[in-house]
């Protein structure tokens, strides 16, 4: 488990934005990860990394080891997790995801 706790680790630390997910941006495989990716290209982020959960189950359940987090899609913003696709959604609204896409460079 420890393989994928640093593929983990590696991933969300060296990208601005990671979006742990299930399917991919072109083609989401659940409501969740859907809304998700469509609030974050409404937001204008430029530099996201997507990772597939359903490409590899270690992965998958390792994403929710990491965070501490049971649910999926999960949204890390300058190696920092900001949560599922209702916080996604609430900060969205209340512009703190815009806040916190500029600080971490991943907006034009």
């Amino acid at each position: 488990m420890s393989d994928v706790q640093d593929f983990i680790r590696e991933t969300v630390t060296s990208n601005p934005v990671v979006l742990f997910m299930k399917g991919t941006a072109q083609f989401p495989q659940c409501g969740f990860s859907g809304r998700a990716i469509q609030i974050l290209k409404a937001s204008g982020v430029t530099k996201l990394v997507t990772v597939n959960v359903l490409d590899d189950d270690l992965v998958r359940q390792g994403i929710k080891d990491y965070a501490n987090w049971p649910t999926i899609p999960q949204l890390y913003v300058a190696g920092e997790f900001i949560g599922g696709s209702d916080i996604i959604a609430e900060m969205y609204e209340n512009d703190e995801l815009i806040t916190a896409l500029k600080d971490a460079g991943a907006l034009e």
